[in-house]
């Protein structure tokens, strides 16, 4: 898994005032009309991004960015892939929409292809992955009730089950099954009949399951969390007891399915599959599309009319979508990412033991985490006036998530660049024990799904 063995302690400092927006780029009128009309929902960086090209952005003013962020796991192919441009502009000439009341020409090919790919049977396309967390848990609900059980009245199984310090998405339904307070509090009361499980807990997964409950979410690697993997052993527990009380294992693969990890799907490590596997981020390479792949003995409690979407699946989409799969195949691009990824944590595990606040390195494939025991922000802004990009999660872990094209050049072209951050960015605040913000009901919503 490429993580430290040990943890190095935390060390102390002072914090440092945050800055809004930079004062030269009160001169950019596109971004006075962003400070003045858009809803404040991201703390944006103050430059505008005009174009890519490759493991590359460029900003408004020329300067290239090795992009090591890829649009939050979004990018996976880069920027102006050649194959996925063609596709865009053929298709948009074509049909950009038409509606899910017709068949379009993708829609069969794409879903053959991903149920290849996940071992599962049927799929329903969305707009985000948010957008399929939610209407996996209405499958959920749908698959444990009984039909003894009225429409309307709260069935038995109604419980949901998800990890500590998780990260669902941004609905009601998503956030009512996201952990991190700072996300889910400040819309109380959420939906009922969520309770979290101690991440990687056996004991505690085991007193919490009972015939009440209709559905486990697991992200297979935490990402918002700050890259943590579930283990084997509480993957096969969850599986084990989703069988014995009839509910379903739910995998969200939004970040770190599709090929991030150096398989199709982070859940294919382990010997047992799910019921519900969900994706988004890089399926359409940048366009909005995301799937719930199921069962055919889940897909069978679904009729015409109980669940739909006006945009998700269109021809645009879809067409991209299955571009962006057969890239992954023709390129070997798994084999890259597991090549790329073992050299990033080589080099990133020799640059730990130069750096006493580097506490530690984990992730597998393309999906890696850089655990501080100072605060991560100083490190992402000194990043980007180095020429890079990167972001942190959870306050002190550094996230990587690079395209899967990047070369063995590019990783030495990030590894020098990252030790320069690391040597020239002033240390910040230390970490607490717990990881957490020092106080959570100061709500950043940042850009994650």
């Amino acid at each position: 898994m490429g993580a430290l063995s040990t943890k190095k302690p935390r060390s102390r400092a002072m914090r440092k005032p945050q800055h809004g927006l930079a004062k030269t780029a009160q001169s950019d009128t596109r971004l006075v009309d962003a400070e003045k009309f858009l809803l404040p929902t991201y703390k944006r960086q103050p430059v505008v991004m005009t174009h890519g090209r490759g493991a590359y952005v460029f900003d408004s003013t020329g300067k290239k960015y090795l992009d090591f962020l890829g649009g939050i796991a979004v990018n996976a192919l880069g920027h102006a892939h050649a194959r996925i441009v063609k596709v865009i502009r053929r298709e948009a000439a074509r049909a950009i929409h038409l509606s899910n009341l017709f068949h379009n020409a993708y829609q069969g090919p794409l879903a053959r292809k991903l149920a290849a790919w996940s071992g599962m049977d049927r799929v329903f396309f969305s707009n985000s992955g948010t957008e399929a967390i939610d209407g996996a848990m209405k499958l959920a609900r749908l698959f444990g009730r009984h039909s003894n059980e009225a429409a309307g009245t709260t069935a038995k199984k109604h419980r949901f089950l998800a990890l500590e310090n998780s990260f669902h998405g941004r609905t009601f339904g998503a956030i009512s099954v996201t952990s991190t307070e700072k996300y889910r509090l400040p819309f109380a009361p959420v939906v009922p009949g969520a309770e979290f499980v101690r991440f990687n807990d056996l004991a505690d997964l085991q007193a919490k399951f009972d015939e009440t409950v209709c559905g486990i979410l697991l992200e297979t690697i935490q990402g918002e969390g700050g890259i943590y993997p579930v283990s084997e052993a509480l993957w096969n527990r969850a599986r084990a007891l989703a069988t014995e009380h009839s509910a379903l294992l739910i995998a969200d693969e939004i970040q770190c399915g599709l090929g991030r990890t150096g398989r199709y799907f982070g859940y294919q490590k382990f010997p047992s599959r799910p019921d519900i596997v969900l994706i988004a981020k890089p399926l359409a390479a940048g366009l909005p599309l995301g799937a719930i792949l199921t069962t055919e003995e889940v897909a069978s409690r679904i009729s015409p009319g109980i669940h739909g979407t006006t945009f998700g699946g269109g021809p645009l989409a879809c067409a991209v979508a299955l571009e962006f799969l057969n890239i992954v195949e023709d390129q070997a691009l798994l084999e890259n990412i597991r090549a790329r990824g073992a050299e990033l944590r080589e080099g990133l595990t020799k640059l730990a033991a130069q750096f006493d606040f580097v506490r530690e390195v984990r992730g597998e494939g393309l999906m890696i985490g850089i655990e501080l025991s100072i605060e991560g922000a100083p490190f992402v802004s000194k990043a980007m006036q180095c020429g890079l990009l990167i972001n942190c999660t959870h306050e002190f872990t550094l996230r990587l998530l690079p395209p899967f094209i990047i070369t063995r050049a590019q990783v030495r072209e990030f590894l020098r660049l990252f030790e320069l951050v690391l040597r020239t960015t002033p240390p910040q605040a230390a970490a607490s024990d717990s990881g957490q913000a020092a106080n959570p009901e100061q709500v950043v919503l940042a850009a994650v799904r």
